[in-house]
């Protein structure tokens, strides 16, 4: 044998290192950075949460304060007296002075009696220019719920005060009916001021969406949602914010990882912000921190390219070291080369007729014992081919059988209910269906048996409504239990197609099935089927609004046996055995991610009128 002495190339040495580094480098720079983020942006978040349980407590305990108080006032002696006497004007004088004495001690903002027509009687600023004796206010709902028997709460801001408060309404109920009503108003402003000055934006909402209480004043009176004419017609009739004038806060939503991101114009330009919220049900506001993420995001920036220098850093003292062992390395190589070189001359020259004796005998050898492998393999190939169709074959009519057995055993159940229930009618159109799904499970049984060849009869014009209307007799079942909401618009004219029915139905069941699987787990449980024919083709959209394809698998999601679905949920051949099937009407099917979320999966196929080559469908 002849040997070699192996040299080290300056280029080979500095591959891997350079290799290793390069790696770090970009998984630093893609999952680091995104990692780095998401770290900064919970961090956020955990102040964040602090901040809106504390604003929140805050609130609600400045609520809990009042709450009771009204509905002890509307059971004093005094104010039952006062509304069944409101044409004592002594009397009414003594009860604002009284009102403005107890609004002073519980250091509320205004306090006040009503009569039933909605005129205000006494209050307690009855001496100020604000004053509100002799006003109605019976168009809000804090007097509208008490004349009912109901508590009455409501924020608002006053058509008289043009001051911001919440109201809380009790009836003054006497001899079994409604006199009048007593309220209190009381101030926010105070609380608001707390929230001032933070790194953070706190603001409060109504159930319309409009912001009443913010710490930056420029949103006050600013509509998230989008304002509409209902809105505003439903705002104008209780007069929530008096002549306010409402405006559209331009805003747009955002997520990353499962952090809400909320985008605020600000000055012509966008802030993002991380966006916090809890509801106050028995107030009906919306709660919202929002925190700037520019911070956040500058520190994972800070982090990844802290990360970045130390790699850097950490690569180029490995280079150093490297290249002293290398240059020692080296040059012991050709001391030991030179030593070497005559004697490994002499030993070549000597066994090069004796190795090549020695290999012509090893291959004739090797070539007896490679003819006696072949011989076997190819008979091995032959047995696994067939152990391999069948075990294709059993794998697809489980496949295929487990849709159709699956709504029969539906109506069966159904039928029996129904009989039991003397709808005999009924529970003959269950059997009646019953006994079509079998026959359509012959047929894919037929269809089945020669998928593996080429069948010799042309394919005809179908109705694409047609089958789509069988398609949705097998498949009802798993709509309902999915809870999916399916949406067809085939067009204004119908669609005529060059395939096989009962195939073409296999196509959609699969293709639907799949769909509503994967909006099952999710809020969104849409899935659309539409068609549009052109000159040339006639085009099939699924589109579900599901998870969509993970990355990376879309150009496996043909292949059999592969699924992304659990153990136990599928056999991964719907969507190979609906590729060959398509193939075969000369036609395509493509899957893709559609850019605003979900799987979209595309059929492509012949008009019909359209002469095709493809030999196909047996009778059907």
């Amino acid at each position: 044998m002849i040997e070699t002495t192996a040299v080290t190339t300056p280029r080979g040495r500095w591959l891997w290192p350079g290799a290793i580094a390069l790696v770090l480098l970009v998984m630093i720079v893609s999952w680091g950075g995104s990692y780095a983020t998401r770290f900064y942006f919970s961090e956020a978040e955990a102040r964040g949460q602090n901040t809106l349980r504390l604003a929140v407590a805050v609130l609600r305990g400045h609520l809990a304060r009042f709450e009771r108080l009204p509905q002890l006032l509307a059971d004093h002696e005094d104010i039952r007296r006062l509304v069944s006497n409101p044409g004592d004007d002594e009397f009414v004088e003594e009860m604002n002075l009284w009102l403005k004495s107890i609004n002073a001690l519980l250091e509320s903002s205004d306090l006040y009696v009503m009569l039933p027509n909605g005129d205000t009687l006494a209050a307690s600023n009855f001496d100020t220019d604000t004053s509100f004796v002799g006003g109605n206010f019976a168009y809000r709902p804090y007097f509208l719920d008490p004349m009912e028997g109901r508590p009455g709460r409501f924020f608002a801001l006053g058509t008289t005060s043009l001051k911001r408060g919440y109201y809380f309404g009790a009836p003054v109920i006497i001899g079994g009916d409604v006199a009048g009503v007593v309220v209190i108003k009381i101030d926010i402003d105070a609380i608001e001021d707390n929230w001032r000055g933070g790194d953070y934006e706190i603001f409060v909402t109504d159930p319309e969406g409009v912001i009443f209480m913010t710490s930056k004043t420029d949103w006050l009176f600013m509509s998230v949602p989008p304002l509409t004419g209902d809105l505003l017609e439903r705002t104008a009739e209780t007069r929530r914010y008096a002549d306010a004038q409402l405006r559209d806060l331009p805003t747009s939503r955002g997520a990353y990882a499962d952090h809400e991101l909320l985008l605020v114009e600000d000055g012509g330009t966008f802030r993002e912000f991380l966006m916090l919220t809890e509801e106050m049900a028995e107030a009906g506001w919306t709660v919202k921190v929002l925190l700037d993420t520019t911070p956040a995001r500058a520190q994972a920036l800070s982090a990844v390219i802290l990360a970045v220098l130390v790699v850097g850093l950490i690569t180029l003292s490995a280079a150093i070291y490297l290249q002293r062992r290398a240059r020692l390395r080296e040059r012991r190589q050709l001391e030991r080369a030179a030593q070497e070189q005559l004697e490994r001359r002499v030993a070549e020259r000597t066994a090069e007729l004796a190795a090549v004796n020695t290999k012509l005998e090893e291959e004739i050898g090797e070539r007896k014992a490679t003819e006696a492998v072949l011989r076997k393999t190819q008979s091995d190939l032959i047995q696994a081919g067939k152990l391999a169709a069948l075990g294709q074959m059993s794998a697809a009519l489980s496949h295929e059988f487990n849709q159709p057995l699956s709504a029969a055993r539906n109506y069966a159940d159904n039928a029996l209910v129904l009989i039991e229930r003397g709808r005999i009618e009924d529970a003959r159109g269950n059997v009646t269906r019953i006994s079509g799904l079998i026959d359509r499970m012959a047929s894919i049984s037929r269809h089945l048996r020669n998928f593996a060849r080429k069948p010799n009869q042309r394919l005809s014009a179908i109705d694409l409504g047609e089958v789509v209307r069988d398609t949705l007799e097998i498949i009802d079942w798993r709509i309902k239990a999915g809870e999916a909401e399916l949406t067809i618009d085939l067009g204004d004219v119908p669609v005529r197609v060059l395939a096989g029915p009962v195939r073409l139905e296999q196509v959609l069941v699969n293709i639907l099935g799949n769909a509503i699987d994967a909006v099952s787990e999710g809020e969104d449980k849409r899935v659309e089927l539409a068609a549009r024919h052109t000159d040339d083709a006639v085009t099939i959209t699924v589109r579900d609004h599901g998870p969509g394809i993970p990355t990376g698998l879309g150009g496996r999601i043909f292949d059999p046996f592969f699924s992304t679905k659990g153990v136990g949920k599928g056999l991964g051949l719907g969507l190979s055995i609906s590729y060959n099937i398509i193939k075969d009407f000369g036609g395509e099917l493509r899957a893709e991610n559609h850019p605003e979320g979900g799987a979209v999966f595309t059929i492509v196929l012949k008009p019909a009128g359209q002469t095709s080559d493809t030999a196909l469908e047996p009778a059907q």
